[in-house]
């Protein structure tokens, strides 16, 4: 409550309960303590979004008036849930026996010396628990907000196992690494015991080869002293003279040829 020299005003604060898209109204309380007619006009800082019934008028003396502000149905809610509006009541002496009709904006002229008092009035939200607005300007009742606690708890169950399988599959994955460089080093394993395999096995080939190339090239040596021997008469000290060191081996192979061919075949 406001006490001037003129007027009690109450409430000082203008409470709406805002709900969206519907008409609200409350109501401010006049009360004349002077034995002088007063006349009062009221302004807001808004004048689209309230309809002030009556915006002016006469209190008779030691009596009360009653003034009624509307806020229009609203679309959405403040940003901060927070109204910034407000409300100019201005009050001053009238004639006595002054009607509304004599109410004119030169009485509230301070420059013209009359006295006029001032009552600064805020304009607050109250949000009942079935109707609270959300940041966004939406509605959010009662069941509203049960969907919306439900709908939490769900988003953090489903967070949870979604944490849950990504530790498993992260073991999974640290698992299958661990598998694939045992694989690879089980595989460079074997291929450096077939690379040493492979080299002992050539070395052995190579080495039969060359036995088998010098075997092979005495026999044929033997066989080709045989046939001259045969065909043209050529005598034994020549085939020794021949073969030098080896006469022993050149005479073994040449009386005993198709024996040692057989054998190493």
């Amino acid at each position: 409550m406001s006490t001037g020299d003129l007027l009690n005003v109450d409430p000082v604060e203008l409470k709406f309960p805002f709900e969206l898209k519907k008409q609200i109204s409350c109501s401010i309380q006049l009360s004349n303590k002077t034995d002088n007619h007063v006349a009062f006009k009221v302004k807001t800082t808004n004048p689209k979004k309230y309809c002030v019934r009556p915006n002016t008028g006469i209190v008779l003396p030691k009596s009360s008036c009653e003034v009624t502000v509307t806020m229009q149905a609203q679309k959405e809610g403040p940003a901060d849930m927070q109204c910034k509006d407000k409300f100019l009541l201005q009050t001053v002496k009238a004639p006595d026996g002054a009607t509304p009709k004599d109410i004119t904006a030169e009485m509230f002229n301070r420059e013209a010396g009359n006295v006029v008092e001032e009552c600064k009035l805020r304009v607050v939200y109250v949000f009942s628990p079935q109707h609270t607005p959300s940041p966004d300007g939406s509605e959010v009742t009662e069941n509203g907000q049960a969907n919306a606690a439900e709908f939490v708890m769900a988003a953090r169950t489903f967070t949870d196992d979604v944490q849950d399988k990504s530790t498993e599959a992260k073991a999974l994955m640290t698992k299958l690494t661990e598998e694939k460089n045992k694989a690879i080093q089980q595989n460079n394993k074997l291929r450096q015991e077939l690379v040493s395999g492979t080299g002992r096995d050539i070395y052995r080939t190579a080495e039969a080869r060359n036995k088998q190339k010098w075997w092979w090239s005495v026999i044929h040596a033997c066989c080709l002293v045989r046939l001259d021997r045969i065909s043209h008469g050529v005598h034994h000290e020549e085939i020794v003279n021949l073969y030098g060191t080896s006469w022993l081996v050149g005479i073994f192979f040449l009386y005993f040829p198709s024996f040692w061919i057989s054998k190493l075949q």
